[in-house]
């Protein structure tokens, strides 16, 4: 009787044990990239997804919104709740690596603080874990004033130059990936992951002379990393990095990153800020992969990339829309790229961003009933 006990006490413990080991190794398996199927079946569940770009109208940048000691709040409701009430229902929000690496504690839990305030504004936002543009050498604490009347004067690189160069940082890095998506990898207030915005971009206005000849080269693997160690913490949101120029019509035009980032993505995103007719003719060449589209990056009037001209392209084709610039601040970005390269002394006279004035009003009254009518939001 008691070998028959022991033996039975002994296959539980096994059952137990070998029960563990499986969801121990499902948890350390890198999930896989999402089929077509399963990105379709994950889009089907989503309203047409609208917004912005968002950055408090006081922040200058990532750190500036995020560090403890200017994260507000107050702005942030504010300024979400103007979102929602345009029928946004999505926003793209930058991260920062270093604010990990400060505070991971304090960071997630602002984190979390910004996803109800966007979820009482039914908001749903990607979250960017990494950017190539802009100044490369960040630094943490008080952040700088703006330059009068330049585009996005106090933007910061993540991970930045040093990191880039130092392969001895890649473990701080990846501790960041996973930290931050495995602590939302469940988590239904956000829609997904942008992990690398514009990952081989090298025109940084003003640093371009300090910028690395060989960043492309280093990026390459490291974002291939990225998204295996993203993978690795299995988020049930989609996984993406959006192309941004070049010519995608055949895949053996594209450049190498470009190959990556569309093979690694489970969503594909792209930004557009050229005519209506350019951006109908880029959905239709990303339209064979066969799986959703979201413009990350429009808007830039001078250009012809509007609202008018682009949304009524973009609900034809169910692409998923979201803008740079929002609220008129410390960014700048009213005024043209070409700021860095001429004087302006005033605004300009057809503002290259934003949609609202720092009071909330809208800078064009029509593009507001626009964007209302695509929304079927009442004002």
């Amino acid at each position: 009787m008691q070998k028959k006990i022991f033996s039975y006490a002994l296959i539980l413990c096994l059952g137990v044990f070998l029960a563990c080991s499986g969801e121990k190794k499902k948890a350390e398996t890198p999930r896989e990239i999402w089929t077509e199927q399963q990105a379709n079946d994950w889009y089907k569940k989503q309203p047409w997804l609208i917004g912005a770009n968002f950055i408090p109208s006081n922040a200058i940048n990532q750190l500036e919104m995020w560090q403890a000691e200017t994260f507000d709040t107050v702005t942030i409701n504010r300024e979400l709740g103007w979102a929602g009430g345009l029928g946004m229902n999505t926003v793209r929000v930058y991260l920062h690596d270093a604010l990990y690496e400060q505070d991971s504690v304090g960071f997630l839990n602002r984190i979390d603080t910004f996803l109800s305030i966007a979820q009482k504004h039914k908001i749903k936002p990607f979250l960017v874990i990494f950017d190539s543009c802009w100044d490369p050498f960040y630094k943490l604490g008080k952040q700088r004033e703006p330059i009068p009347f330049k585009h996005n004067s106090g933007w910061v690189q993540s991970p930045g130059q040093l990191a880039l160069k130092d392969s001895l940082q890649y473990p701080r890095l990846e501790s960041y990936v996973k930290g931050v998506i495995g602590k939302f990898a469940n988590d239904e207030r956000i829609n997904g992951w942008d992990l690398w915005n514009e990952p081989d971009n090298m025109t940084g206005p003003s640093y371009e002379k300090i910028e690395l000849p060989n960043k492309v080269a280093l990026v390459l693997p490291l974002l291939k990393e990225v998204f295996t160690w993203a993978r690795s913490v299995r988020p049930s949101q989609p996984l993406t990095s959006g192309i941004w120029v070049g010519d995608w019509s055949d895949a053996a035009k594209m450049k190498p990153i470009e190959t990556l980032q569309l093979e690694q993505s489970d969503i594909i995103t792209f930004h557009n800020y050229d005519s209506p007719a350019e951006f109908e003719k880029r959905i239709k060449w990303l339209s064979r992969y066969g799986k959703p589209l979201i413009c990350t990056e429009y808007m830039a009037r001078p250009n012809g990339s509007t609202f008018a001209g682009f949304l009524p392209i973009a609900k034809k084709y169910n692409v998923g829309m979201i803008n740079w610039g929002f609220v008129d601040g410390k960014t700048q970005t009213k005024y043209p790229w070409d700021s860095w390269t001429k004087t302006y002394t005033a605004p300009p006279p057809v503002w290259f961003h934003e949609i609202l004035q720092k009071d909330g009003k809208p800078y064009k009254q029509d593009e507001k009933e626009l964007i209302l009518s695509m929304t079927q939001k009442k004002d």
